[in-house]
């Protein structure tokens, strides 16, 4: 890329209007800053919209009729970051993720440092309000990656990674248009590990220290918790993934489908209440089943997505 990149942060917002306020007010205070801002308000009930109208910053705000979960929300943030702002790189977020200072000065030195093929995404470190790692973030080393790979990411302090969270990682844009955005009907779970497969296929990504985020969820929870009825979608989405997904090589959903059958045991041995999960994995089974996810434009019809970004939704199916 010639001269400096440009970097869009999307944030996606639903009901946490204090956090939000939180997040617009790091971006504004980053020692790299941040080119222009989407804030995505998932059709919350709160006044979320006046808190980014009030934020002083120069924000562009795409307001949803319905909630259409995180997948959603990110595809339409990208999207929009995509045909109103032309960015070189993408940097998404949840609206409870409080970038540090110097998050994204982290990400950027990081690419420019990297001395291997150009980068396609790098990740945050995540951390929980204790300035612990969060457990439900916590990145995994590429278990594919190359000797060669390895010894380029340590050059930078980093990690070599397969996937990353939606919850602080940022994305070449030229790779977005060429694979598309996330898939809208995944609603919520593996919509990040799907998307961002998908964007690593045959590319290199990285996790890295030297940007730090603070995910201010509630407790300090891992991804074997009990989800509930919640569960459905992470068997729904898993099993969309394993079989219309092109995100992964056939080795590699054999590694996952093995880790995500661990994991689902776990989660079953911790679960107070074992039926609620089974109804959830039968209902989410039946589900993936019945169907492929829908093309991203169909299904957010009649959400109020605007035009110009509901044809670039469409013009990456």
């Amino acid at each position: 890329m010639s001269g400096p990149s440009r970097v869009t942060a999307v944030i996606v917002a639903y009901n946490r209007r204090d956090l939000l306020t939180e997040v617009l007010d790091a971006l504004a205070h980053q020692t790299r800053a941040v080119d222009s801002i989407v804030v995505v308000n998932n059709a919350s009930t709160d006044d979320t919209s006046q808190v980014v109208r009030d934020s002083g910053q120069d924000v562009t705000l795409i307001e949803l009729t319905r909630n259409t979960g995180g997948a959603g929300g990110f595809a339409v943030g990208m999207a929009a970051a995509m045909v109103r702002h032309n960015p070189d790189w993408i940097w998404v977020m949840d609206d409870d993720t409080v970038p540090d200072k110097n998050a994204l000065l982290g990400l950027m030195n990081t690419v420019t440092g990297y001395p291997g093929t150009a980068l396609t995404a790098v990740g945050s470190r995540v951390v929980w309000t204790d300035g612990d790692e969060h457990p439900m973030n916590t990145p995994r080393e590429n278990p594919f990656a190359s000797a060669r790979e390895k010894s380029d990411a340590d050059a930078v302090s980093a990690m070599p990674v397969r996937s990353l969270s939606f919850v602080s990682s940022m994305y070449r844009a030229d790779r977005v248009r060429a694979v598309g955005y996330p898939i809208v009907d995944y609603f919520l779970w593996n919509d990040d590990f799907e998307f961002s497969t998908r964007v690593l296929h045959g590319h290199r990504g990285l996790s890295t220290p030297a940007s730090v985020v603070v995910h201010k969820t509630a407790r300090r929870g891992s991804t074997d918790d009990d989800p509930g009825e919640r569960f459905r979608f992470e068997v729904r989405n898993k099993i969309w993934l394993f079989r219309h997904s092109r995100a992964l090589r056939r080795r590699e959903k054999f590694v996952y489908g093995a880790s995500s059958l661990v994991r689902w045991g776990r989660t079953v041995v911790k679960s107070g209440d074992r039926r609620v999960l089974r109804d959830g994995f039968v209902h989410g089974r039946r589900e993936a089943l019945q169907r492929p996810p829908r093309p991203n434009a169909e299904a957010l019809y009649d959400a109020g997505v605007p035009g110009d970004v509901i044809a670039e939704l469409g013009r990456a199916e």
